[in-house]
C-alpha cells in the first residue's frame, strides 16, 4: 500500500535524522514544494569542524537544558541546515513545506517564516512555546503528524 504524501516525507525526514551527529537529539527536515524534495538537512556541526560525537556535547557539559539557550550549541538544526542547502543551490522555498522529525525551535521558526515556508509539519513535540506563539501571529499552518 502506498503512503500518504505527508507520511511519504516525514519517512525521508526521519532517514535524513540518521546522520545527525547530535549527541542528545536526531533531528531531520525536508523542504518540499509541489511534491518535490527541495532540500533536506539534519543537526550536526557546520562543515569541516568536528562533531558533538567527536568531542562532545556543549550543552551537556555546561548543564544547558532542551529547549534553552541555543546559541550555546556547536550544531546547526536540521530545519536551518535545510534552508542553507535551498539558498546554497538556488531553490526557492516560497510556499513550501518543511517536515520536521521535530517541532522547530524559536530560532529555526523565525528563519521559516522569514523564508516564507507555507506549512510546517512535525512528528515530535520540542518544549518551545514561544514558536507556537510565532506560527500562530504569522498564520503558519503547523501540525503533528
Amino acid at each position: 500500500m502506498r503512503k500518504p504524501w505527508d507520511q511519504y516525507f516525514m519517512s525521508i525526514a526521519e532517514l535524513v535524522a540518521q546522520r545527525s551527529t547530535c549527541l542528545r537529539r536526531q533531528v531531520g527536515a525536508v523542504i518540499v514544494k509541489n511534491k518535490r524534495i527541495l532540500a533536506t538537512g539534519y543537526n550536526g556541526a557546520p562543515g569541516g569542524i568536528a562533531h558533538c560525537e567527536e568531542v562532545g556535547c556543549v550543552r551537556g557539559k555546561m548543564g544547558v537544558a532542551s529547549g534553552e539557550r541555543h546559541e550555546l550549541c556547536r550544531g546547526v538544526h536540521a530545519e536551518q541546515n535545510a534552508l542553507i542547502q535551498a539558498a546554497t543551490f538556488g531553490a526557492s522555498v516560497i510556499g513550501a513545506t518543511i517536515y520536521s522529525t521535530h517541532q522547530p525551535c524559536f530560532i529555526c521558526t523565525k528563519m521559516l517564516i522569514n523564508a516564507k515556508v507555507e506549512k510546517i509539519i512535525y512528528k515530535k513535540e520540542y518544549p518551545d512555546e514561544l514558536a507556537i506563539g510565532m506560527l500562530n501571529e504569522a498564520g503558519i499552518e503547523f501540525l503533528k503528524l
